[in-house]
């Protein structure tokens, strides 16, 4: 697996890359050779206990299966909940409803749930007795570089709330000026290279290895350079004359072949895409083995996997209306919003399809060769920081500097793109009354709600809207309007990206927003390969689509191309009948 591990090990990266599934075959190479292991996730996706087959918990668990293994599972769910009650708690029956509900909504973000799991963990890292009694402890996700700033950031913090603050992100830091000196000792075990070790783990994918790029640069800016890069899911080199293996082959070979300089020089290991899932210590101890094709028999499952096609009808019935595509990054929200508009316009409809998508060389075919589709890109880096600049000139004008520190690190918070693009997507919205439009990378319910807790929101739109501002339909209203908007979720048929996407699901609804459908895009399921690998993969993808049928009100199942979806053509095949695939 991994050489010459320190005392601490810290593997991070995006939902669905594989981290669970390298911590605890980790965890299990270090324990077979006699090490004492302490393997602690803090992922809220995590099945840590399903891998293994043990109920685990909060609570230290020994794997008897595997001498010198134990594991703790931190929920990191409860965890927020537990934090925002220490803080709200205090201030029940003190502030007006109103204000305790925008301090809840503060409260619900994903910066609160990660600070939530980091008070947990940070007791481990600090904690002799805990450590003295392991040779390594390896966490299953780290905490992100925005949130260690934050948490190294002076400033009274328990007194944000009560004096007004409404930033995004720095509510959460209200009550922990008690573990200051805890986390101050914790960050400095994260940037201790003798100490600690973080591995990046990403999939040969040009989309996750520019996030891990980005990530890498991110905490070496904060001193914590001792990172590893982990390539997972390579595919097996031998096509077995298979269009779509050689197609992932060649795909994975470009992506490498094109990474970020400074990533590609960090120290590697790479694994093999496995037919079979990372469930029970036999299947972990193969995950460094080589794939062997000769005994990964091809399984077919039956499933009903209903063609993209069949939800651009129902979008079609309305004649108009906004379209939205939500869900993680990587899962494939841009294709499937290039999908849907290409379609639109082959059946003569008017269509604006707004998109963040930077890669212009698509926007570019799209403009170029559909009739009746007109493109719009905004550029987020853009947006983002004209949106910063004017919150600094307007909210950090009166601001001493430690004030103006805080509030510069939360305008580096994941919801600050998503205000400033939608404030910018908020001006295209109003012609979804005319014809279709269909918008790509759109906020979670959490940053809506937010926008519409301080009011900003609803009076950036009026201000455009001008005089026609009383007969005005803001952006809130028209996303919780079903008939006019219709939100769909895109997935994978994988664990942890439909587990993500169905908390996206419930944020949503929070808002108001009942989402329309779910798409499940690159599936194998529905290719029809052969290629053993593959065809064994397709087959663990049942249960997720199962998942989905019970979670969303209809659903659609997008195959995995052989070619990048790129262009008109390609798009349009997006949209054809998937077949459903043969019982064996």
């Amino acid at each position: 697996m991994f050489n010459d591990l320190p005392k601490f090990v810290f593997l991070t990266g995006k939902g669905g890359v594989g981290k669970t599934s390298l911590a605890c075959a980790t965890a299990v190479g270090l324990a077979d050779a006699g090490k004492r292991v302490l393997l602690v996730s803090t992922d809220p996706a995590s099945n840590v206990g399903q891998v293994f087959g043990t109920e685990i918990g909060n609570h230290v668990t020994p794997i008897a299966a595997v001498p010198g293994l134990a594991a703790l599972e931190i929920d990191p769910e409860g965890a927020a909940a537990d934090y925002r009650e220490r803080i709200v708690g205090p201030m029940r029956g003190v502030l007006p409803e109103k204000a305790l509900k925008g301090i809840e909504e503060q409260l619900s973000g994903a910066c609160t749930t990660e600070i939530a799991a980091f008070d947990e963990f940070t007791a481990l890292l600090t904690d002799e007795a805990v450590t003295g009694a392991y040779d390594h402890i390896l966490f299953d996700t780290a905490p992100t570089g925005h949130t260690i700033r934050m948490l190294k950031l002076p400033g009274a913090w328990s007194g944000f709330l009560e004096t007004g603050g409404d930033a995004s992100c720095l509510g959460p830091l209200a009550g922990l000026e008690k573990q200051r000196e805890r986390y101050a000792a914790a960050v400095a075990t994260l940037s201790d290279g003798a100490r600690t070790r973080l591995i990046l783990v990403a999939r040969p994918r040009a989309s996750s290895l520019s996030e891990a790029a980005r990530t890498s640069r991110e905490l070496a800016e904060i001193g914590i350079r001792n990172q590893h890069l982990a390539i997972n899911g390579l595919m097996p080199a031998d096509d077995r004359g298979d269009a779509l293996a050689a197609s992932l082959i060649a795909r994975d070979h470009a992506a490498l072949d094109r990474m970020d300089k400074a990533l590609a020089a960090l120290p590697q290991s790479r694994f093999a895409l496995r037919p079979e899932n990372l469930v029970g210590l036999d299947a972990l101890r193969r995950m460094n083995a080589p794939v062997d094709l000769a005994n990964a028999a091809p399984r077919r499952i039956k499933a009903d996997l209903p063609p993209l096609s069949a939800l651009v009808d129902g979008i079609e019935a309305a004649g108009r209306g906004l379209v939205m595509t939500m869900g993680k990054g990587g899962v494939g929200k841009t294709t499937i919003a290039a999908a849907v508009a290409v379609e639109l316009a082959a059946r003569g409809h008017e269509v604006l399809l707004t998109t963040t998508d930077p890669a212009a060389h698509l926007t570019e075919t799209l403009a170029e060769d559909v009739a009746h589709l007109t493109v719009s890109r905004i550029d987020p880096k853009v947006e983002t920081q004209a949106y910063r600049d004017q919150i600094l000139a307007t909210k950090g004008a009166s601001l001493d500097a430690q004030g103006r520190a805080m509030l510069e690190e939360d305008l580096r918070s994941p919801c600050t793109e998503e205000i400033a693009v939608f404030q910018a997507f908020s001006k295209v919205i109003r012609a979804a009354g005319r014809k279709f439009v269909v918008m790509d990378t759109a906020p979670t319910g959490h940053t809506l709600l937010l926008l519409d807790a301080t009011g900003s929101y609803h009076r950036d739109v009026l201000r455009h809207a001008g005089e026609q501002s009383s007969h005005m339909t803001t952006p809130m209203m028209r996303l919780q309007d079903p008939d006019k908007t219709k939100v769909l979720i895109v997935t994978l048929a994988e664990t942890t990206p439909v587990l993500e996407a169905a908390r996206l699901q419930d944020d949503l609804k929070r808002a108001g927003i009942e989402p329309w459908a779910w798409v499940i895009n690159a599936s194998l399921a529905a290719t029809g390969t052969t290629h053993p690998v593959l065809a064994a993969r397709a087959a663990t993808e049942a249960r997720e689509i199962e998942k989905v049928r019970a979670l969303a009100s209809r659903h659609a199942v997008v195959p995995m191309m052989a070619e990048d979806p790129v262009g008109a053509v390609r798009l349009r095949a997006l949209t054809g009948q998937a077949q459903p695939a043969d019982a064996e």
